[in-house]
């Protein structure tokens, strides 16, 4: 595996995933010519390191978490479940991000997700700064639980 490679990845997903966190809590928005670009990026850096180390299976576990998680926060958006758009677009950089690193870390990372944003709505609701019906971006503990799973995992 290329060192080099997985810093690249790491670094991009870093400045992405900062870009998307100050655009989802200001604008609750999160844009294409972020998102897109930005997996397409990450996702050829971490298959070229996977590659250069002779290892395909990362790429086929990376794509199938991309295609499970998307096709799961898919199911929420259309069940109206809260979901926006833009964060069934971010789950194929997410779901691709954690499951390179492995089933553990994709399970960890896509659950830490929702606790994080559950504990987070709940103390908003508990301090009186928002209630059932508010707007929580979601993106950010998205992509919190996409830090925590390989750390964890």
């Amino acid at each position: 595996m290329d060192r080099t490679l997985v810093a690249l990845a790491y670094m991009s997903f870093t400045c992405v995933a900062l870009m998307l966190i100050r655009s989802d809590m200001v604008e609750h928005r999160l844009p294409n010519r972020v998102v897109l670009p930005g997996t397409a990026v990450i996702a050829a850096l971490l298959a070229g390191a996977s590659v250069t180390g002779g290892g395909l299976e990362a790429i086929a576990r990376a794509v199938l978490g991309a295609s499970v998680l998307c096709a799961f926060y898919l199911v929420l958006w259309g069940a109206g479940g809260g979901m926006g758009g833009g964060d069934v677009k971010l789950a194929v950089l997410v779901g691709f991000f954690l499951a390179w690193h492995g089933w553990s870390a994709f399970g960890i990372g896509a659950a830490a997700a929702f606790v994080l944003g559950g504990a987070a709505a709940l103390v908003l609701v508990t301090l009186r700064r928002a209630t059932r019906r508010t707007r929580i971006a979601f993106g950010p503990f998205m992509l919190l639980g996409a830090c925590i799973g390989p750390l964890l995992g």
